[in-house]
């Protein structure tokens, strides 16, 4: 097998214009050029990154084939791109993983919706069109405590359709809560967008209630924002006003306040050793307005932006004409009803996938380990080894949850990394110490039996266990 010129030590593979240039005499000329191009390119960046995983250089005409085989394939190609992954990282909400896993019922719905129709906007009764599907909403009513509730989304969504209820006048927000809450968005981008006036509180480690105070007698402040640290913690000289005391504070000055928790449990945190987690209904009995959280993450859902609060504003809310460009489609009003159907219904625990790692004692997923390490008779470096989980997502910055797993000493322990990542199925896992280390906690029941199997390919593609 011919191998290409070396860069660095390592090889290199040829350039897109070879491997188009031999791929042009073996498909009819129907083909469109920049399809080609694009999966020239493809097969080119896979080749890439197979070398620098320690594999075995492919020649230009079985890169062509390869190139021939993804134009044969068509939708094929990209159900492989969508393949689902094994996720033994230990992070519980992996952003980069799509974050929450849905439980099955909201599977099973989302794909009813998709494949038929449904009464999205239509009253059975009448006939007409009639309130858009209120499922998702009428169940955040109830397990909040809230008047009324409105669906986004993402959480950003929700977020800005609340600041919006300043109008033109002053938003307050403690400057310890002028925080970044992911791909680059950040909480003053976002009172500026809507068209209000940033009024920054008190310092970024104290802020007590007085300096909200100070800022609402000036009568310019019509919003009072408080974002919840959900990606970030503070620690030693810090003060935060209590919620109660500053909704009051607000109320008498005729503002309202808006209380953005990001992930937004539905269910006490506490209960599985890690620390207490704000709950939207906690916060409307405190004395918010508006309370605006995540569906994708500690609620364990799709992807939604979640707004409970007096029915008043949220009506408002709903009327914003940007509402509307931040609506969700029909497949994720009905995966968040199915999930939140399983809050009132006392099942979240055993069925969404979030909490069920949340909640799995720490000796289940050791027996777990001991189970994938008994796989594996021919890696003779992988061995069981306690590991600390992560909730991930934003949410519980610094809190871990005691957890088990297997641990593979081989040459490179990026190579390895990158062979499980691009292995079919996919296994992304972390390297610690010059080890891959493969955390059961976030595994899936149904897909550790694909794992040792996995393992021992991806180590026999780089070469083997250390010496």
């Amino acid at each position: 097998m011919a191998r290409h010129a070396e860069a660095s030590g390592s090889p290199r593979p040829p350039s897109v214009e070879r491997v188009l240039a031999a791929v042009r005499g073996r498909v009819d000329g129907t083909v469109d050029p920049s399809v080609l191009r694009t999966f020239a390119r493809r097969v080119v960046d896979d080749e890439r990154t197979r070398l620098q995983a320690g594999a075995e250089p492919r020649d230009v005409a079985e890169l062509a084939a390869a190139v021939e085989a993804g134009l044969a394939a068509g939708p094929d190609a990209l159900s492989m791109a969508f393949a689902p992954v094994i996720n033994a990282t230990g992070v519980i909400v992996h952003t980069n993983l799509g974050r929450a896993p849905w439980p099955d019922e909201a599977a099973r719905l989302a794909l009813g919706a998709a494949t038929g129709y449904l009464l999205l906007e239509l009253d059975p009764k009448t006939g007409r069109r009639g309130r858009r599907f209120r499922a998702a909403e009428d169940a955040l009513v109830e397990l909040t405590g809230a008047e009324d509730a409105l669906v986004t989304n993402n959480n950003a969504a929700a977020l800005a359709l609340a600041v919006g209820l300043a109008g033109r006048a002053g938003v307050a927000v403690s400057r310890g809560e002028l925080v970044e809450i992911g791909g680059g968005v950040r909480i003053p981008d976002i009172v500026r967008r809507a068209g209000a006036r940033l009024v920054e509180v008190g310092t970024t480690n104290r802020t007590r209630t007085a300096d909200f105070e100070e800022a609402l007698e000036t009568g310019r402040i019509r919003v009072v924002l408080r974002v919840h640290p959900s990606n970030f913690a503070q620690t030693g000289f810090v003060e935060a006003p209590d919620p109660a005391e500053l909704a009051d504070a607000a109320h008498r000055h005729g503002a309202i306040v808006v209380d953005d928790l990001g992930s937004g449990a539905l269910l006490d945190t506490a209960r599985f050793g890690l620390a207490h987690e704000p709950m939207p209904g906690e916060r409307l009995a405190a004395g918010s307005d508006v309370v605006t959280f995540s569906g994708d993450k500690l609620v364990g859902g799709p992807q939604a932006g979640l707004a409970v609060g007096r029915s008043d504003l949220v009506a408002r809310m709903r009327r914003d004409p940007l509402a509307r460009a931040m609506r969700p489609d029909k497949t994720t009003l009905a995966a968040l009803a199915a999930t939140l159907e399983l809050y009132r219904t006392g099942r979240a625990e055993r069925a969404i996938p979030v909490w069920r790692m949340i909640a799995a004692p720490a000796d289940v997923v050791r027996e777990r380990a001991s189970e994938l390490f008994a796989q594996l008779p021919d890696v003779a470096s992988a061995s069981v080894v306690e590991l600390q989980s992560t909730v991930g997502g934003g949410s519980l910055p610094g809190e871990t949850l005691p957890s088990w797993g297997v641990a593979i000493g081989v040459r490179s322990a990026g190579r390895l990394a990158t062979a499980l990542r691009r292995g079919r199925p996919s296994v992304v896992a972390r390297v610690e110490g010059g080890r891959v280390v493969l955390d059961l906690r976030t595994v899936l029941d149904d897909q550790q039996p694909l794992l040792a199997g996995a393992i021992e390919r991806a180590v026999a593609a780089t070469g083997g266990p250390a010496g």
